[in-house]
Formats: C-alpha cells, structure tokens, sequence
C-alpha cells in the first residue's frame, strides 16, 4: 500500500519556515521544506489538516501559530462537526486544526493525532480512481463528494474532496493559479496526480 510519509512546503525561506512550524505545530520531520518560489494566486488546491483529541487541543496549536505569525481564517470555535479553526501560515498554505470532540477531555496539548492533505480536486471519481491505480486503498468513499484513503501509523492521510468544497471549508474564495507549491513524498512511485500534485518517493 503507498503512503505519505512526508509532506514538503515550498517556501520563500526555510529557516523561518523552521522555526514557524516548530513553534506552532511541531510535527517534526513529516513536514519537510525547499527553498522555492514559483508563481501561485488564490487558492493552492489543498488544506493541511491536524485533527486532534479535543478542543483544548485545538486552541493549544492555533494560539502558538497565531503568535508565531500566521493568519486567522476561522476562528476557533464549536460546529455541527465539533471544534476547530482555521489559519494561514506566513508561506501561504492552509491549515485547519479541527477535532470532532465539543467538550474537553484532557488529552495531552499540542498532541496530534493524524495529518491529513486534503485535496481539492476538479473531478473527485477521476482522481479516486487515479490513486486507487497508484496503489492507495480506499478507506472511506461518499460518491463524488468526499474520499479518504488507508494509512500506515505515522503516516500522512490523504483525502479528496471537491476543489471548491474544500476551499469553502477552508473559509477561502476557491479560484487559484500557479504552483500547488507542495511535494508529497511517498512509499511509492513518481507520478503528477490529475490536479498537478507531484509526488516522489521520499528520501
């Protein structure tokens, strides 16, 4: 079964890349970054998300990250889903740190338990179908709408979702061009995903 193991950020600088990441996240070296600049406007066609235990949770990645230097989206607060909130990092990806959980429960702070790569796709059965032929499994399918793909412990989840859906739920206007300026590093082979993500097997 492929899987991410590393997510790579291209970024303007990396050690300030560095040191945001490390001051709010900490997600060590699943998130990788390259220097690099190619042009990109809007909406990049994916949302980094960290799900986690609890609301406490929540509030102990989003306040840090806030500090360090990234942008609100969202404000941190209870859904019909549970609790979450939305930010931009000073590099421009998207992240949403969300759990379904409404109440504390007293999970450990600053513990994630998975990061997912959300994608935004323009025709989620065509891109389902192209990951399935890369060697992903399926864990989760709702028709055209949403997919979510099997993963190894520690690894990166992968999931689909409508470009324009996603970037909604992001809290962003979903019109973008240019550079994803993302690199996904895998178990498995090279390949550009019908959307233009690249993926390379991971060092």
């Amino acid at each position: 079964m492929t899987t991410i193991t590393a997510i790579t950020l291209d970024v303007p600088d990396t050690a300030a890349a560095e040191t945001f990441y490390d001051k709010a996240f900490g997600l060590g070296d699943r998130l990788r970054f390259r220097t690099a600049e190619q042009p990109t406007t809007g909406f990049r066609g994916f949302v980094l998300s960290l799900v986690v235990a609890d609301p406490g949770v929540v509030d102990s990645l989003i306040m840090p990250a806030l500090d360090a230097g990234a942008t609100e989206i969202k404000p941190a607060k209870k859904s019909f889903w549970g609790y979450g909130g939305v930010v931009q990092a000073p590099d421009g990806a998207i992240w949403k740190v969300a759990t379904s959980n409404k109440k504390a429960a007293g999970a450990p702070a600053r513990q994630v338990d998975d990061i997912v790569l959300l994608i935004g796709a323009d025709d989620v059965a065509a891109s389902k179908k192209f990951y399935v032929e890369q060697g992903l499994d399926v864990a989760k399918s709702f028709g055209r709408k949403y997919v979510e793909f099997a993963s190894e412990p520690g690894s990166v989840k992968l999931a689909l979702y409508g470009r324009r859906a996603a970037a909604k739920d992001a809290g962003v206007d979903a019109e973008g061009s240019g550079s994803h300026r993302l690199l996904v590093g895998s178990s498995g082979a090279s390949f550009t995903d019908p959307d233009g993500i690249v993926w390379e097997p991971a060092g």
